[in-house]
């Protein structure tokens, strides 16, 4: 009777409420009171997550999670913490609309709205998340500059940043095969590549470990193409990298999704099972990434586009006010993985340069300083 106390025009709940909608008009009709009208319709569903609260109850309560607002949770305060804007969240609603057949939303939706949210209005920055030290050889030891880098390309008036350069510099692990595959056009032994903003560098030489692990990859560079300028020459490939003397440490949760069974509650149901055996042990990677020093000033809350890899979300909880390295959760990655790649054999040659596995898509992640 509370809806009718309170003068509520409408009373807005899911569908499980109405068989109790008759009782509902019935008290009201009996007692003579203002008359609030029930409308029932579906519940919002997202795959590979759990929305009951009796569920994420447990999974906060059993610490298969850390809290409510653990970024892998369907949570409000998770998905802010994530780095999921407000913007984003309504686009997905206002696609999925309203309805009384209970539906199951892909979550890569949400995720596609937010990727089209921040990539109008995220900053773009360089960062490095598998590091592979590069040493630019007829570089002058000692020397440091700095090139001028676009903020956002969608954005003019976000304006430019200044990164470092130096002689020792790391790249992308992945952007770098001593053999590579046909349509690799990242760096190799003899390969010309544009490092982002600044030089067009040649591989001469790699060096390796005791267990032929290549540890560090030796360059020359052009003087003459300053800025990446490629002076009438054909370089396919260009790739971020960071310099050694100027990184900023950074720790970088990636999330990938909490279940392996995109239904988990009615997977568990069906094969009479618990849905938290269904938790996969790889919804949460912690690594140590390496990113330009302009991130060193970020807030807590502020997002990113990390070039070539994804979108980053300075962590609400965890981050601290001294300098060193941000915490991020990715949006999840944008680049290709060759491994996966050439393990398939279906996939087209214009898809060898962009596709990833799932949990590499496009998310956000969070960043904590160091």
């Amino acid at each position: 009777m509370s809806d009718s106390i309170e003068g509520i025009t409408h009373s807005l709940c899911t569908l499980e409420f109405e068989d109790h909608r008759p009782l509902y008009d019935w008290c009201q009709e009996v007692l003579g009171v203002y008359r609030s009208r029930q409308i029932e319709f579906a519940r919002l569903n997202l795959t590979h997550t759990v929305m009951s609260k009796r569920m994420l109850r447990r999974l906060v309560e059993e610490s298969h999670v850390s809290g409510w607002d653990d970024p892998r949770m369907p949570t409000i305060s998770a998905l802010r913490r994530r780095g999921f804007t407000p913007e984003s969240i309504r686009d997905m609603c206002e696609r999925v609309g309203v309805a009384r057949r209970n539906t199951v939303t892909e979550l890569a939706l949400l995720e596609h709205c937010l990727r089209e949210d921040l990539n109008r209005r995220a900053p773009r920055r360089m960062a490095v998340l598998n590091p592979l030290k590069v040493v630019i050889t007829n570089y002058p030891e000692g020397q440091s500059e700095c090139f001028v880098a676009i903020n956002n390309p969608e954005d003019a008036d976000m304006g430019t940043r200044t990164v470092p350069f130096s002689r020792e510099l790391y790249i992308e692990r992945d952007d770098f095969m001593e053999d590579p595959p046909r349509r690799f056009y990242r760096l190799a032994p003899g390969r010309e590549v544009r490092l982002r903003y600044a030089w067009l560098v040649t591989c001469t030489d790699v060096v390796k470990d005791a267990d032929g692990t290549v540890v560090e990859v030796h360059c020359t560079y052009d003087p003459d193409s300053r800025g990446g300028n490629s002076d009438g020459r054909r370089v396919q490939g260009t790739i971020h990298w960071g310099s050694s003397a100027h990184a900023a440490p950074l720790e970088v949760r990636l999330y990938d999704n909490l279940f392996t069974d995109p239904a988990p509650a009615t997977a568990a149901s069906e094969s009479d099972r618990d849905f938290t055996d269904l938790i996969s042990p790889d919804s949460l990677e912690v690594i140590t990434a390496l990113a330009e020093p302009a991130l060193a000033g970020a807030n807590p809350g502020d997002r990113y586009q990390f070039e070539r890899l994804g979108y980053f979300c300075a962590d609400i909880v965890d981050w601290t006010p001294t300098p060193g390295a941000p915490v991020s959760k990715p949006t999840r990655h944008l680049r290709a993985s060759w491994a996966a790649v050439q393990s398939s054999a279906r996939v087209t040659a214009v898809r060898r340069t962009t596709m990833l596995p799932r949990r590499h898509l496009c998310t956000t992640t969070t960043l904590r300083r160091i």
